[in-house]
């Protein structure tokens, strides 16, 4: 259930996307003219320091996080004159604002990468060859069988499973002809699709058209030339943003159950899984949870960087800071709303792990 497999994963994975969110605000900081003081990879004492310049470099006991202190980043505090060029609350809006934006925005630059490199070495993907045929089935009534491979539907070439899928949602429930290949010979078939009523992830309506049919479980590795993967990994990091937001919607709207929230003991059960799967899986782990970092840092609550973005927009339209005091107020706010998160998803991995069913 739980392995120093998974605890291990768990640590490098969660030092990775923690790591390329604070570089983010890090390196944008820099490129702003701000002196940053601190870059810590873990929160609490520190078990490694190196000073590089005026920048501690450190990483800290606790693995849940990181952060990266500025110049002038707390309002209490007193910068001498000649130091205000550097400081963070000193910087026009435009600059805080891109400072913060930079964590998040590095998270989504990462899964693109990492989606880009994954379709130039390839991902293992089923062949369009047939399986198991369901009783009273489309395909059982037009005469298609086991190990028949799909060649075309409707002239479009098929060459590989997830097409076939594809390919039945957009005609609907229009009669298609099937090439097939059956002991090297060449097959003409008619399918009628069934229409479906179900359900999607997020529990909403959806039409399905089948034609009742499983893959056999062939696969090839699928590579795709630099340009096709860079166009392939900017659209699944698109997609992978939005059924992350729209999940995160759902959830608030009381759509999906908030017993699908889980902590750092549901991620690292999950990472171990993935480790025991290859390195391409931790890999795409990675990309898809480095999106929903991002995504969550956005939100705007006090303490997260989407807080700071509100302050800082609100800066921009009002000509002045908000009060130290209102700001004070709102982290506390934040913060306690962050912790009552945090202490749900742990009560939600124990419930998940530790409490048997019935």
């Amino acid at each position: 259930m739980f392995s120093v497999t998974s605890a291990v994963t768990f640590i490098v994975v969660l030092a990775v996307l923690v790591g390329i969110h604070e570089f983010g605000h890090y390196i944008v900081a820099r490129m702003c003219g701000i002196q940053v003081e601190t870059f810590s990879l873990g929160f609490g004492p520190k078990i490694f320091s190196k000073k590089i310049g005026p920048t501690e470099y450190c990483i800290s006991i606790i693995p849940l996080g990181g952060y990266v202190r500025m110049l002038g980043d707390d309002p209490n505090e007193e910068i001498p004159e000649e130091e205000r060029a550097r400081s963070f609350l000193s910087q026009p809006v435009r600059k805080k604002i891109a400072v913060v934006i930079a964590g998040p925005a590095f998270n989504l630059l990462m899964a693109f990468v990492i989606f880009w490199g994954v379709f130039m070495v390839g991902l293992p993907v089923l062949s369009p060859v047939v399986g198991e045929i369901q009783e009273d089935s489309a395909a059982k009534q037009a005469g298609l069988q086991a190990e028949d491979r799909v060649l075309s539907i409707e002239g479009k070439a098929i060459t590989e499973w997830e097409e076939i899928r594809s390919t039945l949602q957009e005609k609907g429930g229009s009669t298609l002809n099937f090439v097939i290949e059956r002991s090297g010979d060449q097959l003409a078939l008619e399918i009628t699709p069934k229409k479906k009523e179900s359900t999607n992830v997020f529990g909403d309506p959806e039409t399905l058209w089948l034609i009742g049919i499983l893959p056999e479980g062939e696969q090839f590795t699928r590579r795709y030339n630099p340009m096709t993967a860079f166009i392939l990994g900017a659209e699944r990091t698109i997609d992978m943003t939005v059924l992350n937001v729209v999940g995160i919607m759902k959830m608030i709207q009381g759509k999906i159950s908030s017993d699908n929230i889980g902590g750092p003991i549901l991620i690292a059960q999950i990472a171990g899984q993935q480790a025991s799967q290859g390195f391409l899986n931790i890999l795409l782990f990675v990309a898809v949870l480095s999106i929903n970092l991002g995504i969550i840092n956005l939100f705007p609550i006090p303490i997260l960087d989407g807080g700071h973005l509100v302050f800082f927009i609100i800066e921009g339209i009002i000509g002045r800071p908000l009060s130290i005091k209102k700001r004070e107020i709102a982290q506390q706010v934040g913060l306690f709303l962050i912790v009552s998160l945090m202490v749900f998803a742990f009560y939600n991995d124990i419930m998940r792990f530790f409490v048997k069913p019935g």
